[in-house]
């Protein structure tokens, strides 16, 4: 089975994770690309920014990959539906994203967009079947100028995001449903459909109770719950459970502990009802129907 869940806050952390602990002052010595769709670079650029620089750090914002380089310029990634990146060397592979055969398969395939060869003879590939993430090479000093940045909502793992601020945020959209809301990237990054269902389970909120329904306990109990989830996640590699690699070769296995998402039919782990499915804002939803009730 293949998922087309696109990757989420933690994963894409994995991954950020394993390639800042693998590519750091490696050397870029040549990229090539098959579509400019997904590598929509001038050429000039790559030449004089990025051919011959050293990568320098790895990072993230919300679900986009930035790679710094030494020329202060910078790749940003963007893995979309069915992105990977999968570094490869003699002695060693990772990979992570979306959950086909290409990250543990032979590189390149029909689906590498981007080959980035490094001095050492290791490689990094950007894989892509859907063609819709991307690869762009940009001074670094740019990267937060952009649209996309400036409108990102912020970091749920970040220390200094606290409740108040969550809070605030949240009334600006009062009479939505909540889980909409938290899969809105200008509220709050990088939360999905799996971990918006497993924190508003945790948290005992049904995911069509209005905004304006919530309590500013609940809200901090919300936010707490999505802390949890997401360091659950991290600690676990992510949520993919097929043909995911993290940094030590081994596959992300959150699923295996998730308490209500694909658990449609199996007891609720707090009280033993049948979890359901349900759609919200079109989007599949799982519940424990007991637990989480709607606030009228």
């Amino acid at each position: 089975t293949i998922f087309t869940t696109m990757p989420e806050l933690p994963e894409v952390e994995t991954i950020v994770r394993g390639l800042d602990s693998i590519l750091p002052k490696k050397t870029i010595k040549s990229i090539s690309f098959d579509t400019s769709k997904s590598f929509p670079n001038d050429q000039k650029e790559v030449e004089l920014f990025a051919i011959n620089s050293k990568i320098v750090n790895v990072r993230r914002r919300a679900k986009v990959i930035i790679i710094d380089l030494s020329t202060s310029y910078s790749f940003i990634i963007h893995l979309k539906m069915t992105g990977q990146l999968v570094y490869k060397s003699t002695k060693k592979t990772f990979g992570g994203g979306h959950p086909n055969d290409s990250l543990i398969g032979n590189l390149p395939d029909k689906s590498t967009r981007v080959t980035v060869e490094l001095k050492d003879g290791s490689w990094l590939f950007f894989n892509d079947q859907r063609k819709f993430g991307w690869v762009k090479l940009l001074p670094t000093i740019e990267i937060m100028n952009l649209n996309f940045f400036k409108k990102i909502g912020p970091e749920p793992l970040n220390i200094k995001f606290n409740s108040v601020e969550f809070y605030n945020r949240l009334q600006r959209r009062l009479k939505s449903s909540i889980k909409p809301v938290l899969l809105d990237q200008t509220i709050i990054a990088g939360i999905g459909n799996i971990y918006a269902d497993e924190s508003l389970w945790l948290a005992k909120i049904h995911p069509v109770t209005r905004v304006q329904k919530l309590s500013k306990r609940k809200i901090d109990v919300l936010l707490e719950s999505i802390r949890k989830v997401l360091n659950l996640s991290l600690d676990k590699g992510g949520s993919t459970d097929k043909n995911y690699i993290n940094a030590f070769g081994e596959k992300g296995s959150y699923l295996e502990f998730a308490n209500v998402f694909r658990r449609a039919g199996q007891p609720c782990p707090r009280c033993g009802t049948p979890i359901i499915k349900m759609k919200v804002n079109g989007r599949g939803t799982h519940i424990c129907p007991k637990e989480q009730k709607i606030v009228i």
